[in-house]
C-alpha cells in the first residue's frame, strides 16, 4: 500500500522561507508525478506544484517564481521550496503522487504567514 509522509510546515513571517518534504513509501510501480496542493480556510483545495517522472515541473501562476519542486535526495522522495511567502499562502498543503491511475495524498500540512 502506497503511503506519502510530508514535514515542513509552520508558522513564518512574511517574505520568509519554508520547505516541505514528502517521502513514498510501498511503492511498487514507477511514480508518474508528485507535488501538492494546498486548502485555505473556506476554500476550494487548489494545485501549487507537481513534478513529473519526465523532469517536467507546473507551477500555479501564484507561486511562480517564488516555489521549486524538485526530487529529493532519497527515492520516491520530493521537496517544495517556498521563498516570499505571502500571507495569502496561508493553507494546508498536501502532498500527493500519481502512479497510473491511482492517487494518494499526505495528511497535510499546515503553513500559516503571518507577522
Amino acid at each position: 500500500q502506497v503511503q506519502l509522509e510530508e514535514s515542513g510546515g509552520g508558522l513564518v513571517q512574511p517574505g520568509g522561507s519554508l520547505r516541505l518534504s514528502c517521502v513514498a513509501s510501498g511503492i511498487r510501480f514507477n511514480i508518474d508525478s508528485m507535488g501538492w496542493y494546498r486548502q485555505a480556510p473556506g476554500k476550494q483545495r487548489e494545485f501549487v506544484a507537481s513534478l513529473r517522472s519526465n523532469g517536467r515541473e507546473d507551477y500555479a501562476d501564484s507561486v511562480k517564481g517564488r516555489f521549486t519542486i524538485s526530487r529529493g535526495n532519497a527515492k520516491n522522495t520530493a521537496t517544495l521550496q517556498m521563498n516570499s511567502l505571502k500571507p495569502e499562502d496561508t493553507a494546508v498543503y498536501y502532498c500527493f503522487t500519481n502512479i497510473g491511475l491511482q492517487t494518494v495524498w499526505a495528511q497535510g500540512t499546515q503553513v500559516t504567514v503571518s507577522s
